[in-house]
């Protein structure tokens, strides 16, 4: 047997060439999609995540929605954030990003979410169609 060497960044070039002219194509139909995030407190590396997901989206041209809480924010401040973003015609989808701070309900959290705009597919509901082996968005993560 022999070793393939894989090129991570020339696949994700494809990906994101691909992903382009998908929008593109959405964006001609009038549909514009925007990538909302939900961030709470100041964890490096969710920081990270969060702006390459931003990132991302601008390479490929959907629209941003950013969502910025201090740790100190309280399960009401979040749940009204979440139904914000359940009621934005602009966000098609977006990531709540875990963990939470300690004394937040993430399970009340993530079935706050619109099951239709899970991007993480992490609401009960879509977790549950993932399990019934029925079309559901694929959680980031294993």
């Amino acid at each position: 047997m022999t070793a393939q060497i894989l090129d991570g960044k020339a696949t994700a070039a494809a990906i994101k060439s691909d992903l382009t002219a998908r929008v593109a194509a959405l964006k001609e139909k009038g549909v514009t999609p925007g990538l909302g995030t939900v961030l709470v407190g100041d964890d490096p590396g969710s920081q990270k995540y969060v702006a390459g997901k931003h990132r991302d989206c601008a390479q490929v041209g959907i629209a941003s929605i950013q969502r910025e809480l201090p740790a100190t924010a309280t399960q009401e401040e979040i749940e009204a954030v979440v139904r914000e973003l359940n009621e934005d015609p602009t966000c098609t989808g977006y990531i709540v990003q875990l963990p939470l701070p300690k004394g937040i309900d993430e399970n009340r959290i993530l079935e706050l979410m619109d099951p239709d705009k899970d991007a993480d597919g992490l609401h009960p509901m879509n977790l549950g169609r993932l399990v019934l082996n029925e079309p559901a968005p694929l959680p980031c993560t294993p």
